[in-house]
């Protein structure tokens, strides 16, 4: 049986049987090698980030081990707390609405990353410095669907969105800052089919840019927003939290690789919103997450050219 898949079996049992349970104790041996395992979650941009980071420590002399587009948040987070993981760069609201509940993440990005902080902590978890990098969710219609319905804000959308198919991830059915949220903030609710896709993926792409779907979810970083002249609706009543690229490091890996967080938060001091959907759109032009984050890197002068 390959590691990969070995992995992904002893994640589904720690998830049956703890859920992020503060006072279950990590598998034995687990986080105890010589190299620090980076997960990402199942999407381009978060494979990105996780390739950026480790290139970044690879070039500070920090050994790395890559889980990448291992799943989830309810995958992924469970797995770091237990220590199946020990590092996923993060976005920040979305993740302290999983560990601490609807309603606790806010726009206010120093206050959602000192309250963050403070909730990861009692996992065994810390969250280094936030990036200016912002990716939160958007809500993105074709400009003809725009032009057609008169559509700029999300609030527009809620008079015709019974009129229209919507896509994205499956998790989007209970997440509070999609479906539930949209319902709940602005009264959203489609009429006609909801489409399950990849999350912000190529699946979601296509269905947009060919009418299988009237209204996506897209991330607001998302260089594929550009490529397709696509419009991403205004948030205009607050639904989405601040979402700052925010890397989370179990403890014990930053006890084992003294120089493992500054390596890290060099990379979060430049990486901006606009050089993260640059590079998305690279990503949604065919070049590969590797070759990116090495250029990247390099004219940051982060990494050796």
């Amino acid at each position: 049986m390959g590691a990969r898949r070995t992995l992904v079996l002893v994640l589904a049992l720690v998830l049956a049987a703890s859920a992020c349970d503060r006072t279950s104790e990590p598998p034995p041996n687990v986080g105890r090698d010589d190299a620090v395992t980076i997960a990402s979650f199942n999407f381009p941009e978060s494979v990105l980030l996780g390739e950026i980071y480790a290139q970044a420590l690879e070039g500070a002399n920090v050994p790395v081990k890559r889980e990448t587009a291992l799943g989830t948040r309810e995958l992924v987070m469970p797995a770091l707390v237990q220590g199946l993981v020990e590092f996923v760069p993060e976005y920040a609201g979305s993740a302290l609405t999983f560990f601490a509940g609807p309603g606790t993440a806010s726009a206010d990005h120093g206050a959602n990353h000192q309250a963050f902080a403070s909730e990861v902590g009692g996992f065994g978890l810390t969250a280094l410095d936030a990036s200016p990098a912002e990716d939160q969710n958007g809500f993105a219609v074709t400009r003809e669907t725009a032009a057609r319905f008169g559509l700029h804000t999300l609030s527009d959308l809620a008079v015709v969105a019974d009129q229209m198919t919507f896509g994205g991830p499956p998790e989007c059915l209970r997440r509070p800052s999609c479906l539930p949220g949209l319902e709940s903030t602005y009264g959203i609710e489609f009429g006609q089919e909801i489409t399950t896709l990849d999350a912000g993926g190529g699946r979601t792409v296509a269905a947009l840019a060919q009418g299988t779907v009237d209204v996506a979810l897209l991330f607001t970083s998302d260089g594929a927003i550009e490529l397709n002249d696509f419009v991403l609706l205004q948030d205009d009543l607050g639904l989405q939290p601040a979402e700052n690229v925010t890397p989370v490091v179990r403890q014990d890996a930053l006890d084992r690789f003294p120089g493992l967080a500054g390596a890290v938060n060099a990379v979060s001091a430049l990486l901006t919103t606009d050089e993260l959907r640059s590079m998305n759109a690279e990503m949604a032009g065919g070049t590969q997450a590797p070759a990116i984050a090495r250029e990247w890197l390099a004219r940051n002068g982060l990494v050796a050219a």
